[in-house]
C-alpha cells in the first residue's frame, strides 16, 4: 500500500503542469461542463493505460531508438498544431452554458482526449518519464510493476476530477463571449507545445547531425 501511496502522489506530480491533454480538458470543461471535460482525460488515460501494457512488453526500448524516436517529435507537433487550430477556428461553437443542454456527444471528447494522448510526442514523453520508472519495477518485481501503474493512474484520476470540479464551478460566473475567448487562448497553448515539440525535433537532430 505504500508503494502504491508513493506513486498516487507521483501521478499527481506528473499530471499537475500545464499539458496538451489539461488544456484540452479545460477546454472541453469550460466550453460543455464536467462530463465532457472528464471524457477527454478518460480518453488520455485509456492511451496511458495502454501504453503502460505495451511498455511491460518491452516497447520502450524500441521506442528509445533514435531513429524512431526524433521523427516522433515532429509528428506529434503537427497533431497538436491540428488540434490547436481546430480549437481557435471553431472556439464559437459547441459552447453550452451552464444550465443548458449538452448537444455534443461524450464519444465526441473523448476522441479528442484519445488524440491528444495519442500524439507522439506524448508517447516520447512516456517513454523518458515513466519508461525507466515502470521497467525499473518490472525487473525488479512483476507484481510490483502493476501496483506502480496502477497509483500513477489513480494519481492522473484524481488530479483530472480535481480539476474539472474547479472549472465546473467556475464556468456557472461565465458568459458566452468568455468561453470563446478562453478556448482561443487553449488554442493557442497548444501551439505553443506543438513550437516546443518543433524545438525538441530539432535539438535531437542536432545531435546526429
Amino acid at each position: 500500500m505504500s508503494l502504491y501511496f508513493a506513486y498516487v502522489m507521483v501521478g499527481l506530480a506528473i499530471a499537475m503542469p500545464v499539458g496538451a491533454i489539461t488544456v484540452e480538458m479545460t477546454k472541453q470543461g469550460l466550453k460543455n461542463g464536467f462530463i465532457h471535460g472528464w471524457a477527454v482525460g478518460l480518453g488520455g488515460m485509456t492511451i496511458d493505460f495502454v501504453l503502460i501494457i505495451l511498455l511491460s512488453t518491452g516497447l520502450a526500448s524500441i521506442l528509445a531508438l533514435p531513429i524512431i524516436q526524433i521523427p516522433m517529435w515532429l509528428i506529434g507537433a503537427l497533431f497538436l498544431l491540428y488540434i490547436g487550430y481546430d480549437s481557435i477556428k471553431n472556439a464559437d461553437k459547441d459552447i453550452t452554458l451552464s444550465g443548458e443542454k449538452v448537444t455534443k456527444s461524450f464519444f465526441s471528447s473523448f476522441k479528442n482526449g484519445l488524440l491528444v494522448a495519442i500524439s507522439p510526442g506524448n508517447l516520447v514523453f512516456w517513454v523518458n518519464v515513466f519508461g525507466v520508472v515502470l521497467a525499473k519495477n518490472y525487473a525488479s518485481d512483476e507484481s510490483h510493476f502493476f501496483i506502480v501503474a496502477l497509483g500513477i493512474l489513480s494519481g492522473i484520476l484524481l488530479h483530472d476530477i480535481g480539476l474539472l470540479t474547479i472549472i465546473s464551478i467556475t464556468r456557472k460566473a461565465l458568459n458566452r463571449n468568455m468561453i470563446k475567448w478562453l478556448t482561443i487562448i487553449s488554442g493557442i497553448l497548444l501551439i505553443g507545445f506543438a513550437g516546443y515539440f518543433v524545438y525538441e525535433f530539432i535539438q535531437s537532430l542536432k545531435l546526429y547531425i
